[in-house]
């Protein structure tokens, strides 16, 4: 090979590397600057009246700002445990549980809100989202890692009373022990977003209900924005 073939070939391969280089420059600025709200459905049922909610919400919160990315994480089926007493980051770790799955999700640098949902059972939140809140101890040492991140809460039940608004007040106070900014819905839903299972499981034909789930969605977006500066 001459001189001034390799020479070509060597300018040519500092070209690319700089080519690859701006790439992964580029790359990690677009990553650095996506916006992750996170929608948790804490229903035991998979994929049903909760999970649609959520769905609806964080479409919702997509349409804010092109920036804004999504994750419906859904905990229907898995195993999750609650507290036993100690609250220590190693001890959730080390449980023998699900929530080792949806960890890295939470743990993303990019995450900028959250929104947290759960059944109304007997006028509570299910027992699945109470061991959940309960797993994100493991966000407070060493430092508060969910310290003003946005948060806001739905709830469903099988009556338009049915103590969607308890369930709500319930996941937003835990969330507070955290560190969280807590953010309430539009319009008539102040509270969070409140959804009634009246027609066979079919949540979408709850027009209030979905609409109140739209506008948490957008409220959490804009208050995403606002953390992300």
């Amino acid at each position: 090979m001459s001189r001034e073939m390799t020479r070509r070939a060597l300018l040519a391969s500092a070209a690319l590397g700089m080519a690859g280089a701006d790439a992964a420059q580029d790359t990690a600025a677009k990553d650095a600057d996506k916006i992750l709200v996170v929608g948790v459905s804490c229903s035991p049922r998979n994929g049903m009246t909760t999970a649609t909610a959520m769905a609806a919400a964080l479409e919702a919160a997509k349409g804010v700002d092109q920036r804004i990315t999504t994750e419906l994480i859904d905990l229907g089926g898995m195993r999750i445990l609650g507290s036993d007493g100690n609250s220590s980051a190693q001890a959730v770790r080390e449980t023998d549980d699900d929530f080792i799955k949806v960890l890295p999700t939470l743990d993303s640098p990019n995450l900028c809100a959250m929104i947290i949902g759960s059944p109304s059972y007997y006028r509570s939140m299910s027992s699945l989202c109470k061991a959940f809140l309960e797993k994100l101890a493991v966000f407070r040492e060493p430092t508060m890692r969910l310290a003003d991140v946005p948060v806001g809460a739905l709830s469903v039940a099988s009556n338009r009373n049915g103590g969607q608004e308890l369930v709500i007040e319930q996941i937003l106070m835990a969330m507070l022990s955290y560190g969280a900014v807590i953010v309430g819905g539009k319009g008539k839903g102040p509270l969070g977003a409140t959804l009634w299972n009246a027609f066979e499981n079919d949540i979408t034909q709850d027009e209030l209900g979905m609409e109140s789930a739209r506008n948490l969605g957008i409220r959490v977006a804009e208050a995403a924005l606002k953390y992300k500066g």
